[in-house]
């Protein structure tokens, strides 16, 4: 008998997930737990596995689809069973007016002919659209890392199974064209900032043309995805909920990047993960919310909850829109332990490979805009979250500097601006602004190990 593939419960609070994309198409083998097809809740958005090996033999939900949790969005056969619809599954796609009726049954699907079949024909016609199937024939991973490495992946022959585009083939592409692979998983996914100095060598008219775009040319109207609408829901919620205030501190950040310069080679060959600036900054936040409990706080109703724990949020900039993962417990952890658990939560959440709860309960925010060059943000708080703080980024300026004689000189320094949004309603501005001193003396006095 054919295997039910279900739409699965991404948390107890989600009903419901939108169908984004399809990784395979009918008659395509696949194996057990390979990504099958991509879904967007109103928590994250994720990869589900292939329940057992085989055949896709149809979808019944298309792409751009919402359906309640535990719906059958397709089926899997076993070889010998799914020889026969395999072959019927193109040629009843083929025809415009059957295509629709065979790969969404449900009425209300059909009242969209035109946009329907636009799925299971892009992914099956060969030559008209090429950016399309080379999507449909490789990971979200492989994309990304085609796109930091300037390669067109028409230029890659895929192993996996359909031609398929993996990991090892686009890496080893990239080895035969005489550069190192870009990093993955822990490189590549939490310093968005640390992939800029690497940009030079990367052929800069390339990325554009290998990330498909299509409905965004000017004068169409394309609508907002799952993750879109929730984002825009959300900050108008807290815009309207908590009195936004903000304040801003320099930072002379120069002994922690010399402290880095010297230890990131180590660091990353003794515990295998490189070493970012974020769990320097993520530290001191921790550090100053011990001592000002308020801004670890929330108000319900019309009382103050103060949290047992400093869970705090990172917010990760992903090619399809922000996500903040949480960093729970971030108050027990020592410095390696944060940086551990970073890096995990921003490789997972470029990858898709976040729960439902890896976002939930933060009581404190991190938001790093300097990452792509800002001097520094003025961000929204994450509700219920009290407080937010964003990050500028790391520029060499002229400082003055003040020896143990009282001597002023002019020097170059590296400089940070941090900014702290926060609820007026619960933090009083001399609180915040004690708050961010402490960040600023803990920073700039840094003599925590790193190793």
């Amino acid at each position: 008998m054919p295997t039910d593939i279900i739409m699965p419960q991404m948390g107890e609070s989600i009903v419901e997930g939108t169908i984004t994309k399809w990784l395979k198409k009918p008659g395509d083998k696949v194996q057990r737990d390979e990504p099958l097809f991509e879904i967007s809740t109103d928590k994250v958005d994720a990869e589900i596995p292939a329940p057992a090996s085989g055949v896709l033999q149809e979808i019944k939900v298309t792409e751009g689809t919402t359906v309640g949790i535990n719906t059958v969005v397709g089926t899997i056969a076993a070889d010998g069973e799914a020889a026969a619809p395999a072959k019927s599954a193109p040629a009843a796609a083929t025809p415009e007016k059957s295509g629709p009726e065979k790969l969404t049954p449900e009425k209300k699907e059909e009242k969209k002919p035109a946009a329907a079949p636009t799925p299971a024909p892009t992914a099956s016609t060969p030559p008209q659209e090429p950016a399309d199937d080379e999507e449909a024939r490789s990971s979200p991973l492989v994309r990304k890392i085609a796109r930091e490495r300037g390669v067109s992946l028409s230029q890659v022959s895929g192993t996996g199974l359909g031609g398929r585009i993996t990991k090892q083939d686009i890496t080893a592409f990239i080895d035969r064209q005489g550069s190192q692979p870009a990093p993955v998983g822990a490189d590549a996914s939490v310093r968005p900032a640390e992939r800029s100095e690497a940009a030079p060598s990367s052929p800069p008219a390339t990325p554009p043309t290998s990330r498909p775009a299509p409905a965004t040319y000017p004068g169409d109207l394309v609508p907002l995805t799952n993750m879109r609408k929730i984002i825009a829901q959300r900050m108008i919620e807290s815009r309207r909920t908590s009195a936004h205030v903000h304040c801003m501190y320099e930072v002379d950040f120069t002994r922690i990047v010399s402290l880095r310069a010297k230890h990131k080679n180590g660091f990353e060959q003794r515990h295998g993960v490189r070493l970012t600036f974020m769990p320097f900054f993520v530290r001191a936040a921790i550090i100053a919310l011990q001592q000002w409990p308020i801004i670890n706080a929330s108000l319900e109703g019309d009382s103050i909850r103060y949290h047992r724990n400093i869970n705090v949020g990172i917010a990760v900039a992903l090619d399809w829109g922000l996500i903040v993962p949480v960093l729970k417990n971030a108050g027990d952890l020592n410095f390696l332990g944060l940086q551990r658990g970073i890096t995990d939560l921003g490789e997972r959440a470029r990858t898709k490979k976040l729960k439902p709860e890896d976002v939930e309960g933060s009581t404190f925010t991190v938001t790093n805009p300097g990452q792509f060059g800002a001097v520094f943000g003025l961000p929204i708080i994450n509700q219920p979250n009290s407080a937010i703080m964003g990050v500028g980024g790391i520029t060499k300026q002229p400082l003055v500097v003040t020896d143990k004689e009282g001597n002023d000189s002019i020097a170059i320094r590296s400089v940070v601006h941090l900014t702290l949004g926060y609820d007026h309603r619960l933090i009083d501005g001399a609180v915040a602004d004690q708050f961010m001193a402490l960040v600023k003396k803990t920073l700039e006095n840094w003599n925590e190990e790193v190793g």
